[in-house]
C-alpha cells in the first residue's frame, strides 16, 4: 500500500492496532498500571541504561488516542538544547560567512584574479558552490535521520577546511583550481554543514523552532560581517593566498568548539532501524510521498524561484557601488552592511513565525524583495546603495531563514526532518546553479544592470504565487490562517 502526504494523518486505526498489540505481546514480560485514557500500559522504570533508552522511545509514542496525530513532544528549550543552538551557530559563521563573502571573491576574480574569463564563466563558482551545497540535501537528510550526525560533520568539516586551504595555492588565471577547490569541494562539505545544523536544532524545539533556527542561522549573516572585511583588509595587505589561510585558521577553531557542544536526540545508528521498525507511528517517507503532497511542492517551487531571484544583490552589489563611483573604503564595507541587516532579519521575523505561521511571514518578505529589487535601479548614490543594502539585507536574509520553518511546518514526526529538507535542499540547488551564470550573462561585460534586476524581480513575482498558493492549501487543511 502507498501512502501519500493527504493520507498520512488518517492512520489512527492501525497505529491504535499496532500499539496495542505491541502491549498484549509484553504483557507477560512487562508489569505496570494503566491510567485513565490511555491505551498501553505504562511500564515500571528501566534499571539498565539501554532499558532507559528504550523507555524513553516508547514513552515519545502518544499514548491518548486523541494526541496520535500531534507531533512527540520535545523539551522547547533546557541547556543542552540553548548549548546545541550555539553549536550550530559556531559551525555556521565561518563556514557560510566565507559563502557570503562570495561577492568579495567575485570582485576580485573579475577585476584582477581571472582576467582572462568573463563574468558569467566566472558566476558559475559560486553557483556551483551553491548548487553542490544544496543537492547534497536528500542523501544528507537520509543519514541525519538515520542517527550518523557526528559522521557527517565530521568529514564535512574536515572536507571544508582542506578546501580552503587547497583554495589559497591556486595560481592566478588558473579557474580550473578556483572551480574545483571553492566550488566542487567546499560545495560538498557546506551541504553536509548547513543540513546538519538546522536539523539537530529540530531535536531540541517544537513551538520556538523558527526562532531557535533564526537565531543558528544568523551565524550566517555574522560571519557575512565579519568575514568579508577581514577577507578585504587581509587581501589588501597580505595578499588572496594569505588571506584565505587566515580565514581557514579561524573555521578550524571555531568547527572543533560547535562539534564539542552539539547534542542529538535521535537514537544511535545501531538502534535505528530497530526503534523506526517497532516504535514509529507512521511509515518512512518515500519519494513518492513527497512529490504527492501538493502544498510540500508548491512551497519547494515557490522558495525555487526566489533563490533564483534572491542572488543577483548579493552576488553583484559590491560590483554595482564599485561602478557608481562609491568610496572604495565604503564599497569594501557594502557586503558587511547588508549582512549585519540580515542578522535582525533572520532573528526577528523567524521569532514572529513562530506566533503568525512562517508562510504569512514569508509572504510579506519576498514581496519587499521584489519591491527593492526594482528600486534598486534608482539607487546610484552612495547613499541610496547602502539604503537599499539595508533593506535589502533584513528582508532577503528573513527569507531564506524562514524557508526552513516554512518546510519543516509539514512535518509529521521527528524522524522525517532531514529527508523533508534534503528533498527541498536537492531540488532549490537547481535553482542556485542557475541564477548567477544567468545574472551574469544578462549584466554582460557592459554591465546593463536593468536586465539582471528585472529577472529577478520576475523570479520573486513567480516565487510569491507558487508560496501562496501553498499557503492557502496549508491553511485549508489546518483550519487556521496561522500558517
Amino acid at each position: 500500500m502507498e501512502f501519500t502526504s493527504e493520507s498520512r494523518p488518517n492512520h489512527s486505526t492501525s497505529i491504535l492496532e499496532r500499539i496495542s498489540k505491541r502491549g498484549e505481546a509484553n504483557d507477560s514480560k512487562t508489569e505496570g498500571t494503566f491510567d485513565d485514557g490511555t491505551i498501553v500500559a505504562t511500564p515500571e522504570p528501566a534499571d539498565s541504561i539501554i532499558g532507559k533508552q528504550e523507555l524513553d522511545l516508547e514513552n515519545s509514542i502518544p499514548q491518548n488516542a486523541e494526541d496520535i496525530k500531534s507531533p512527540v513532544k520535545i523539551p522547547d528549550g533546557g541547556w543542552k538544547a540553548w548549548l546545541t543552538v550555539f553549536g550550530a551557530w559556531c559551525l555556521l559563521f565561518p563556514t557560510y560567512g566565507t559563502t557570503y563573502a562570495s561577492d568579495v571573491y567575485q570582485d576580485l576574480y573579475i577585476r584582477s584574479y581571472l582576467p582572462s574569463y568573463s563574468p558569467s564563466t566566472i558566476g558559475w563558482i559560486a553557483s556551483t558552490q551553491l548548487f553542490v551545497n544544496f543537492s547534497m540535501g536528500f542523501l544528507v537528510g537520509k543519514a541525519l535521520d538515520a542517527g550518523y550526525f557526528y559522521h557527517t560533520v565530521s568529514l564535512a568539516t574536515l572536507l571544508y577546511i582542506i578546501s580552503y586551504f587547497m583554495l589559497s595555492l591556486a595560481q592566478q588565471d588558473a579557474f580550473y583550481q578556483i572551480f574545483l577547490s571553492q566550488g566542487v569541494a567546499a560545495g560538498i562539505a557546506l551541504g553536509c554543514i548547513c543540513l546538519s545544523a538546522v536539523n539537530v536544532v529540530t531535536h531540541h524545539f517544537n513551538e520556538r523552532r523558527g526562532f531557535a533556527i533564526g537565531i543558528v542561522l544568523s551565524g550566517c549573516s555574522c560571519g557575512g560581517v565579519v568575514i568579508p572585511i577581514l577577507l578585504n583588509k587581509f587581501i589588501a595587505k597580505e595578499g588572496f593566498a594569505q588571506a584565505t589561510r587566515n580565514v581557514a585558521y579561524l573555521s578550524t577553531g571555531m568547527i572543533v568548539l560547535a562539534i564539542l557542544l552539539m547534542r542529538i536526540r535521535l537514537p544511535p545508528p545501531s538502534k535505528a532501524k530497530e526503534v523506526q521498525s517497532s516504535l514509529s507511528p507512521i511509515p518512512p517517507l518515500t519519494i513518492k510521498d513527497l512529490v504527492m503532497d501538493t502544498r510540500y511542492m508548491l512551497a519547494i517551487a515557490g522558495v525555487f524561484f526566489g533563490v533564483v531571484g534572491l542572488l543577483t544583490p548579493t552576488c553583484f552589489l559590491q560590483l554595482y557601488a564599485v561602478v557608481h563611483s562609491v568610496d572604495q573604503d565604503l564599497t569594501s564595507y557594502i557586503i558587511a552592511i547588508l549582512n549585519g541587516a540580515a542578522i535582525i532579519g533572520r532573528i526577528f521575523p523567524s521569532f514572529l513565525s513562530d506566533i503568525w505561521g512562517p508562510f504569512n511571514v514569508i509572504l510579506v518578505c519576498t514581496y519587499t524583495c521584489v519591491a527593492l529589487m526594482f528600486a534598486m535601479l534608482a539607487a546610484t548614490n552612495p547613499g541610496g546603495i547602502i539604503f537599499i543594502a539595508i533593506l535589502y539585507g533584513f528582508f532577503s536574509g528573513a527569507y531564506i531563514s524562514l524557508s526552513n520553518p516554512l518546510f519543516l511546518n509539514m512535518v509529521n514526526s521527528l524522524g522525517e526532518t532531514g529527508t523533508r529538507l534534503g528533498f527541498a535542499y536537492s531540488i532549490i540547488a537547481f535553482a542556485a546553479l542557475i541564477g548567477t551564470p544567468i545574472a551574469g550573462a544578462l549584466l554582460t561585460r557592459d554591465l546593463l544592470w536593468a536586465r539582471p534586476f528585472c529577472f529577478s524581480g520576475a523570479c520573486l513575482i513567480l516565487g510569491f504565487g507558487c508560496l501562496f498558493a501553498s499557503r492557502h492549501l496549508t491553511a485549508r487543511q489546518k483550519g487556521t490562517w496561522k500558517v
